[in-house]
């Protein structure tokens, strides 16, 4: 039917909103504005901080006031009840289990250092000193020659 009354008709684009395709957009469109997307985003790093929005300043960390807890104080505090084992080597024998048998009271057992030579200390099972076997006081006592490092042992 025709519409001469002067009335203008207006078809609804509803449908065109839902359900219906897209208008057609070229692919050289999006890869153009891709482009100078990236070209804005590369030239915004050379810019100066004061070009950028209003209100945006970038983060800074306030400074902490007071001082440093006492490290050693600390952890010598807490290690003050903690037991090691201690063990003071005098040296070392190796013998076959029929020396071993013969073994008795007033037997002499032949070491592997020499009178004078320093005694190892061990703590935990690991070498930490050597030093001087002395009698004070009518007991055996080790007095420390050396320190061992950690590399050393």
């Amino acid at each position: 039917m025709d519409d001469t009354s002067g009335s203008k008709s207006f078809k609804s684009d509803a449908g065109s909103r839902h359900g219906s395709t897209p208008p057609p957009v070229s692919v050289g469109d999006d890869i153009q504005v891709l482009l100078e997307q990236a070209e804005r985003a590369i030239s915004s790093i050379n810019e100066p901080a004061q070009s950028k929005a209003a209100g945006i300043r970038p983060f800074e960390l306030a400074e902490l006031a007071g001082s440093a807890p006492n490290q050693e104080k600390a952890s010598l505090s807490l290690l003050r009840d903690v037991e090691l084992e201690l063990k003071i080597e005098l040296g070392r024998s190796r013998m076959p289990i029929e020396d071993l048998m013969k073994l008795r009271k007033g037997s002499v057992v032949p070491l592997d250092k020499m009178a004078g030579d320093p005694v190892d200390v061990f703590v935990n099972g690991r070498l930490v000193a050597r030093g001087e076997v002395l009698v004070f006081n009518d007991n055996f006592c080790v007095r420390v020659a050396e320190l061992v490092s950690g590399d050393q042992s």
